[in-house]
């Protein structure tokens, strides 16, 4: 059951219509237009017109707000954030079950909604899916979904969730298809558990959604030092990402040829582990899953190839870190700013906090930068942090060191700047 205090305003833009309607932050919406609003799905789907009636919670007493829509026009209400639903599997590679203590709160729940996955293209397995939640997928064409597969063989799938009790995810991805809802899907390669013939089965299985299964991603398991459980499960080694990358490499040989796509791709990881060459990026197609660490990389270099670089005047010295596996990457586009006059280094982190071999650069925490650039930086320096290694819309690490923990810490100014070509361009003609 959805609760209704998950449709309570958190904010109402000033001059906005539902502000000069007297709509205030607080109150609960109850319907509008006579439609039962829930969260903030119903009330996104049910606001789309032009004349709206909002019954809404005054704390002890209803009151009933008519107002109109101009072309292009939203409402100026802000819903407070919805009771996430809370995943039942107990995966093991679960990525929360390897974090320790002393992170922010967020990190450690565990969600399996799919309205997460629409809003926000989280992946869910589906295990918790009801006839309800699927009626509604349905009635309000929440598609996209990001789904979680790992593998179409059912007994083998419920193993590594740790639910025996899962049913056949095919029958949901078909009930899907049937509807025309569109998937995006990932499997996360185990080796020994779903690698080889078992990764074979489980593209060639999803396959046959297609194009309702808009793409399939392979994306290597992430292991921390912190892990307790499933002693047997192994990283992904080189010999393992090149039989990876072999596979899906013929697999989109004749995806591309018959469709003109290439609709399975490999993580940028796979292609660092395996030391192969990245992929054009107009094979990523419109990068379906590039928060899922695809096509990261090739988008950065294709950037870097063609941003103009200007020439630098002086200025302070700057600094910037990234992982270990990226490093290399922006080593070369660092020579290239070097080359037009900058003077700025970079910092290659290495991950002490979750483990050596977590190497991507969102994963950081603060007392490792810290750590690895107490010697690096001199009083005057700026530092540039790329701002994957912090919350969305704020400025916190992973383990809550602030940037202005940052800046106290190592006595330096601290500049956050989008984890692009562009991004470091742009601090450079800035700061020179």
């Amino acid at each position: 059951m959805y609760r209704s205090h998950s449709a309570e305003i958190e904010k109402v833009i000033p001059d906005s219509p539902a502000h000069l309607a007297g709509i205030t932050a607080g109150d609960t919406i109850i319907s509008i237009n006579g439609h039962r609003i829930h969260d903030v799905i119903d009330f996104i789907f049910h606001s789309n017109e032009e004349e709206l009636t909002l019954v809404t919670q005054k704390k002890d007493r209803k009151a009933t707000f008519k107002f109109s829509l101009g072309e292009g026009q939203g409402t100026g209400i802000e819903l407070k954030s919805f009771k996430i639903k809370i995943c039942n599997n107990r995966c093991i590679f679960c990525f929360v079950s390897q974090l320790p203590r002393g992170l922010r709160k967020t990190l450690y729940v565990k969600d399996e909604d799919y309205r997460m996955s629409f809003l926000y293209g989280n992946y869910v397995t589906l295990t918790n899916l009801s006839a309800q939640d699927k009626k509604r997928i349905v009635q309000q064409r929440l598609s996209p979904l990001y789904l979680s597969i790992h593998s179409t063989n059912k007994a083998l799938r419920n193993t590594m969730l740790g639910n025996p009790k899962a049913q056949d995810v095919l029958k949901d991805i078909g009930f899907f298809k049937e509807h025309k809802i569109r998937m995006h899907c990932q499997i996360v390669l185990c080796p020994s558990y779903n690698d080889g013939k078992e990764l074979d089965r489980t593209i060639r299985d999803l396959y046959k959604f297609y194009p309702y299964v808009s793409s399939i991603a392979v994306v290597p398991v992430g292991l921390t030092a912190h892990r307790k459980t499933a002693p047997k499960l192994q990283a992904v080694e080189k010999e393992d990402a090149l039989r990876a990358l072999e596979l899906l490499d013929s697999f989109q040989k004749r995806f591309v040829k018959k469709h003109g796509e290439s609709i399975v791709y490999g993580a940028d990881e796979l292609y660092i582990k395996a030391e192969e060459e990245f992929k054009p990026l107009r094979e990523y197609g419109d990068l379906p899953q590039i928060e899922n660490g695809v096509g990261m990389v090739p988008l950065f270099l294709h950037q870097a190839k063609r941003i103009k670089i200007p020439q630098a005047k002086g200025g302070r010295k700057l600094v910037t870190f990234t992982g270990t596996s990226f490093f290399p990457y922006l080593s070369r586009f660092i020579d290239k700013l070097k080359k037009a006059g900058a003077d700025i280094d970079a910092t290659a982190v290495e991950n002490t906090f979750f483990g050596k071999s977590v190497t991507v650069t969102g994963l950081l925490t603060g007392r490792d930068v810290m750590r690895s650039l107490s010697e690096a930086v001199k009083k005057d320096d700026v530092l540039l942090v790329p701002d994957v290694v912090m919350k969305e819309g704020d400025q916190v690490f992973l383990d809550n060191v602030t940037l202005h923990d940052l800046e106290d810490i190592l006595g330096i100014k601290a500049v956050a700047i989008p984890s692009s070509p562009k991004g470091l361009v742009d601090a450079v003609t800035a700061l020179s």
